[in-house]
């Protein structure tokens, strides 16, 4: 880091700026309680079955290119967790639809940014180029910024999925930088994910790396070290008052 003022500011969505995962474990409760009825299930069978769903989401690997939009692809995770734990049941592809169905909706429903978050950017946008660059499949992550209404408070919304690389590639922090038309070194990238904001950053030479660790983990061993980490992105002015 050198003595640079700070031009601008990298912000990842997920679980930085929003609790997606707070929201999809609320959306899936919603869910279990639709397997429950459709299914008769004890309370057990269908948590085994929205656990096997948050499974499959997590290893998901999307090739546009296969001819199935990400809706179906999705609905497969939920019909192929039901029948991993029940078997064939009627209606099987029926019943997978509407958990996606419910699951998606309610997760975008319980997504926000918070009162607090909506006027910490309003202040940083006044002193800040401020950009968001999320990793994900483009109609989700489109999906998400319109449902919580982050146009407003940035300069630009670089999602991932829509370019030929995400993050931690250089490429598309490169991207990044020439839209705002800054220096790596003008920048700061804030996010909760080692393995892609803070690896991202550093390989990109970002005038500092922001971890945002809401349990206060320790780093793995052999991870990538960020410059700073705090709990909320709520405490990133304090940051960047020691960088001014």
């Amino acid at each position: 880091m050198d003595g640079r003022a700070v031009k601008a500011i990298l912000f990842d969505l997920d679980n930085t700026l929003i609790e997606t995962s707070r929201a999809g474990a609320m959306a899936a409760t919603q869910t279990r309680e639709l397997l429950k009825t459709s299914l008769a299930l004890d309370d057990s069978t269908a948590s085994s079955i929205c656990d096997q769903f948050k499974q499959k989401l997590f290893q998901e690997s999307f090739d546009p290119s296969a001819g199935r939009s990400i809706d179906e692809v999705r609905a497969g995770h939920w019909e192929e967790s039901i029948q991993e734990a029940v078997g064939s049941c009627s209606s099987p592809h029926s019943l997978a639809a509407q958990c996606y169905s419910l699951w998606k909706s309610s997760r975008l429903q319980f997504l926000s940014l918070s009162a607090e978050i909506r006027d910490l950017l309003r202040q940083l946008r006044g002193r800040y180029k401020l950009l968001l660059l999320t990793n994900g499949e483009a109609q989700t992550q489109r999906e998400k910024v319109e449902a919580v209404g982050c146009d407003e408070f940035f300069d630009a919304i670089v999602v991932a999925g829509e370019h030929a690389e995400q993050k931690p590639s250089l490429s598309i922090f490169t991207l990044c930088f020439n839209m705002l038309e800054v220096e790596a070194r003008d920048c700061i990238m804030v996010g909760d994910s080692l393995d892609t904001d803070i690896q991202g950053g550093f390989d990109a030479k970002v005038r500092a790396t922001v971890w945002i660790s809401s349990a206060g983990a320790a780093l793995p061993d052999g991870s990538v070290a960020p410059d700073y980490t705090i709990p909320t992105v709520l405490d990133l002015p304090h940051i960047l008052h020691q960088l001014l």
